[in-house]
């Protein structure tokens, strides 16, 4: 497993986007989350470090669901998510 530690300015940023995107739950499929560039680019500086230091090849602990490929539809992740739990509680293995 890997845990990452964030401080608590950056834990809220990154709660913040979350709650944005999970607004659209139960929303009919198309409604769009408006997110700010500053937001979308602070996420992907935060993440990319902890993709680094993460091995090409990880150990997930069972049990995990897969997912085929979504063809980037975030409604359909969202769906995926209500019906098997939303992470952290469970573990995804998303292919594509």
């Amino acid at each position: 497993k890997f845990y990452v530690f964030l401080s608590s300015a950056m834990s809220e940023d990154v709660d913040g986007i979350i709650d944005k995107l999970l607004a659209v739950r139960g929303c009919k499929p198309g409604k769009t989350v408006q997110l700010p560039e500053a937001d979308i680019k602070a996420l992907c500086v935060q993440a990319k470090p902890i993709f680094l230091s993460q091995s090409s090849l990880l150990e997930i602990d069972a049990p995990v669901k897969i997912f085929g490929d979504i063809h980037g539809q975030y409604h359909d992740l969202l769906r995926l998510f209500e019906c098997g739990g939303f992470p952290p509680e469970c573990n995804y293995l998303l292919l594509g």
